[in-house]
């Protein structure tokens, strides 16, 4: 499995750096944000290192279906009931803070009010 040295998500996954998991398979990491935007807020990220959206090519499309199925299931395991948002920033412009693949699932009371 690929891997940046010098990403903190690459970092999380090899246990590195510690983080509040909510999930995890061979292919797929699921954890609270530390800085979240809503009552629940989780990244979902491949554990294999792809930089954006931007990056994706067919061989990629296995892991990416697994992560859209598995969010709904995660907000519900979670309590989230009313609804949630998925969002994924792609390269600097498209506000992505962190240079590896992440889904944003937010959960709650209107967590789009930040941005």
């Amino acid at each position: 499995m690929s891997a940046d040295p010098n990403c903190i998500f690459c970092k999380i996954v090899a246990g590195q750096i510690p983080s509040n998991k909510a999930y995890e398979d061979d292919e797929i990491l699921a954890f609270h944000d530390i800085n979240p935007w809503a009552p629940v807020h989780i990244l979902l990220i491949p554990k294999l290192h792809v930089v954006s959206m931007a990056d994706v090519g067919p061989e990629h499309a296995g892991v990416l279906g697994r992560m859209m199925v598995l969010a709904p299931q995660l907000m519900r395991a979670l309590g989230v009931t009313g609804g949630f948002r998925q969002v994924i920033n792609t390269g600097a412009d498209g506000g992505q803070e962190v240079m590896h693949l992440h889904l944003h699932t937010f959960g709650g009371p209107r967590p789009w009010k930040r941005g």
